[in-house]
């Protein structure tokens, strides 16, 4: 009897445990509009099914007026839902900086987050631009493009369950004014060649995953992230949910 109530113990508590290891909460920002709304109200279903299913919370906002370095302290992961990387309040600015320079939690990009340069009368934001792997953004494929993804880097844990390859059906498909691999690990790159219909819109080297290994923060830059149509595509999907637990470092 008393070794039948110490094993019950026991269980409770490694599923206490486990329980704990896998709650977190996590904060999105994406834009209210644009041509992007679509996907972002994609991802936030998505989100929701997948945080209820899981384990840990998640919270949205549509701007960076709240965001400070008290706030982002509730937060173990930051997802940036096609959100630019200009016109941020300062304190919001500063706030970020602090959050990826030390650490305090995740971070994970999506489509948007690459758009660099001088946008909207706003300057380059110059510590995201290294944090990104030294680009600016010069065009993209307006009308479009199918095309196959093709991983480098099998082993990264953003990869676990994936094919070596896989095809992302629709998106826009950024250039930028040089490929990021000097100063960042390239994860995954489009195959140029696969585009579909074909574009002579290219950059050759054309990493769309990755990751800068030389900021203290797990942090994971996905170019995938214009239609919500990749919320059907299971490689995407699983992709995006192992960002999420190896960035939160669960």
């Amino acid at each position: 009897m008393l070794r039948r109530s110490l094993s019950t113990v026991i269980i409770l508590l490694l599923l206490a445990c486990n329980a704990f290891a896998q709650s977190f909460r996590a904060l999105a920002i994406a834009e209210p509009g644009g041509h992007h709304i679509a996907y972002s109200r994609a991802a936030r279903v998505w989100l929701n099914q997948l945080a209820a299913d899981s384990g840990f919370a998640i919270d949205y906002i549509k701007n960076t007026d709240s965001i400070d370095e008290a706030f982002l302290q509730r937060y173990r992961l930051f997802i940036q839902l096609d959100y630019p990387p200009y016109a941020w309040k300062e304190k919001a600015v500063k706030a970020f900086e602090h959050y990826i320079s030390t650490a305090q939690g995740g971070w994970i990009g999506f489509h948007h987050a690459t758009l660099l340069g001088e946008f909207d009368g706003y300057p380059m934001w110059q510590w995201f631009y290294a944090f990104m792997g030294k680009i600016r953004f010069k065009d993209y494929i307006a009308g479009f493009a199918a095309a196959e993804v093709k991983v480098e880097d099998n082993a990264h844990p953003v990869m676990k369950g994936l094919p070596t390859s896989f095809v992302i059906e629709k998106d826009e498909w950024y250039t930028y004014d040089r490929s990021p691999r000097a100063d960042v690990h390239i994860i995954a790159s489009v195959d140029e060649s696969t585009y579909m219909p074909p574009s002579d819109k290219k950059m050759g080297d054309h990493p769309v995953i990755w990751t800068n290994t030389r900021f203290p923060a797990r942090n994971v830059y996905i170019f995938m992230g214009h239609s919500p149509d990749l919320f059907r595509n299971e490689n995407y999907q699983r992709l995006f949910r192992n960002a999420i637990f190896w960035a939160a470092g669960r």
